[in-house]
């Protein structure tokens, strides 16, 4: 036995790492060092397949009989019962008795293996990543071509052989524009890597199509750039619904700006996150100076805006979160008020939060002001109908006076004729008949407004008329301490008019003047042409007009005077003139400040020959 026989030679095998074996031709355990011994237990004078694979016979993978006739061999066996993998060295060994044992040196190569079948899983996954990943997966060389490409990048690039596709040349055949190879270069070298890079690339056919690029530089033992490897993500689905979106957005943002109403939009505290084009137009303010700027408060009437989104958390104003057509008013940047309708609605996030609320407003001034229009062309021909039965009325009444008002003046005259002078008799005789006349012209006027002249019309300077009256009222108006500033435009042309009624129509505006002006005062006459009209503006520094008779006094018979200076027919008559020339006639005043009568009738156009 090798203790028996060499003992220091056994001690020497007891210290190696290695387990180490000798069995005699008929398998039997000669010797096992101390690491043998640790694996597998003493088995010295048993069966070598008893002690180490626990069999009754033979292993059937025994190499044996190859040693005993004089081979040497090396193989690798793995132990199950112990789960550990050996290599083994087994030589032969010849004894002094001439018989041949088998020497058997087992290194442990358990770790070894393991790790070798890590490495090899680790490959395999790695293979099958690289196969069947469903984006680009490359590895490629400084100077520009393909070492490696995974079926995915042949795929979303248009080849169908790897071969070919590893002959390109990536600077000209793959990039869309060659020099954003350059960059990419650039980038990768000096960090070591890029992440998301977005570049376009050539398919096959040369279509273009948006990549990112994810990539790090492969360096040799010596830090030399050998390459780059990494993935490649086609990036065609996203652009396609990055465009998809921008032209929804840019539809969308189309119709806001082009709506002929404000649209705006706040977030919860009031604050203007959206103004289109009309909200521009119609509030004054730029959507720059507004938007991230300004609170809409600003906008509405103090408390309003509080107030609105109360009313859109109501149910009773068309629902919780919206507001339908509610009356209301907004500021104009100058301070001036536009009246109109809202209709609003509150945004909710995905979680039923409130995140926004948006407002469409709609302008109603020219509706408003057309509506007014009508109202004042409903009044006037109310109006109208008004004086046209007035005017039969006082045409009749005044046929049926003037004939006994006739017959008694020519009574009271040859009644004075035959009473002296000096007689108490005679002065209450020319009182009576004087009262008389006045009745007559009373009845004139009456006559004049139900039945205006119909004296024929003809082409007629303004000015000319107006100087003549301004000519005859001269001592009369100076008399009254009232001076007369004229501004006449010698450029203003004639019209084509009636004298004696325009001269009636200025007559009475300028009585009405002078009396309006008892402590003396300044009368103002000034023509001036506008838009194919001539405008005649007559204004006085006298006791002005109440605001609640402004309105009043071209009707027929309103009088500010008392009973005995006037009965309220001039204005009326004047009114009907102009209306009867195609003109208009209106007035301004400030109570206690004076008045402005402005007349407008339309220049004479000769007719085309």
């Amino acid at each position: 036995m090798l203790k028996k026989d060499s003992p220091n030679l056994a001690s020497v095998l007891d210290a190696m790492e290695d387990g180490i074996y000798v069995i005699n031709d008929r398998y039997l355990i000669e010797f096992m060092n101390m690491r043998m011994v640790q694996d597998f237990g003493n088995g010295t004078g048993k069966k070598c397949y008893s002690i180490l694979q626990h069999r009754d016979s033979v292993c059937p993978w025994c190499r044996a009989q190859e040693v005993f006739k004089g081979s040497t061999v090396r193989w690798e066996l793995h132990i199950a019962e112990i789960d550990k993998a050996y290599d083994l060295i087994e030589l032969p060994l010849r004894n002094p008795d001439g018989t041949v044992s088998k020497l058997s040196i087992c290194r442990d190569i358990t770790q070894r293996k393991k790790r070798e079948e890590r490495i090899k899983a680790s490959e395999e996954d790695y293979r099958r990543l690289f196969e069947h990943v469903k984006c680009g997966v490359y590895v490629s060389s400084k100077e520009g071509k393909f070492l490696n490409a995974n079926p995915a990048l042949l795929e979303m690039l248009g080849y169908e052989s790897k071969e070919e596709f590893l002959n390109i040349d990536i600077r000209k055949d793959l990039y869309l524009r060659p020099e954003d190879r350059d960059k990419f270069q650039e980038m990768i070298e000096r960090r070591g890597y890029v992440i998301d890079y977005e570049v376009e690339f050539k398919r096959r056919d040369g279509t273009p199509i948006p990549v990112l690029l994810t990539s790090h530089v492969r360096y040799a033992q010596d830090g030399r750039v050998l390459g780059y490897e990494g993935i490649i993500v086609d990036q065609s689905e996203r652009k396609e619904m990055e465009r998809s979106l921008r032209e929804a957005h840019d539809f969308l943002n189309k119709i806001i700006h082009s709506s002929p109403n404000p649209i705006i939009a706040t977030d919860m505290s009031g604050n203007i996150i959206l103004w289109n084009r009309a909200a521009e137009e119609v509030l004054g303010y730029k959507a720059r100076d507004v938007i991230g700027k300004m609170n809409i408060e600003k906008i509405y009437p103090e408390g309003m805006a509080r107030k609105v989104m109360q009313m859109m958390r109501s149910q009773d104003y068309g629902g919780v979160g919206r507001l339908r057509s509610y009356p209301m008013v907004h500021i104009r940047q100058d301070g001036k008020v536009i009246e109109g309708s809202l209709s609003a609605a509150i945004i909710y996030d995905a979680e039923g939060k409130e995140m926004a609320s948006v407002g469409i407003f709609v302008d109603l001034t020219e509706r408003l002001e057309m509506e007014e229009k009508l109202r004042r062309t409903q009044e006037q021909l109310l109006h109208s109908e008004k004086l046209a039965a007035m005017g039969r009325l006082t045409s009749q009444i005044a046929h049926e006076l003037n004939n006994p008002l006739y017959g008694i003046m020519n009574t009271l005259e040859l009644l004075k004729s035959e009473i002296p002078e000096q007689s108490k008799r005679r002065k209450i005789l020319e009182m009576a008949l004087s009262e008389t006349v006045r009745l007559t012209d009373l009845l004139k006027k009456m006559l004049s407004f139900s039945r205006p002249d119909q004296e024929e019309r003809q082409v007629t300077s303004i000015k000319t008329i107006l100087e003549e009256i301004l000519l005859l009222y001269e001592k009369q108006l100076r008399e009254h301490g009232i001076r007369v500033v004229e501004e006449f435009d010698d450029n203003v042309g004639p019209v084509f008019a009636s004298r004696n009624q325009l001269r009636q129509v200025f007559l009475n505006i300028i009585a009405n003047a002078r009396d309006a002006m008892p402590n003396g005062g300044t009368l103002k006459v000034k023509t001036e042409s506008q838009d194919g009209d001539v405008l005649i503006r007559i204004s006085d520094t006298g006791m002005g007009i109440k605001n609640s008779d402004i309105n009043k006094i071209f009707d027929a018979f309103f009088t500010t005077k008392d009973s005995v200076k006037g009965v309220g027919l001039g204005l009326s008559v004047c009114y009907g003139f102009i209306k009867d020339h195609g003109g208009d006639i209106w007035v301004e005043s400030e109570y206690g400040s004076g008045s402005t009568f402005t007349i407008s009738l339309p220049l004479y156009r000769p007719p085309r020959q």
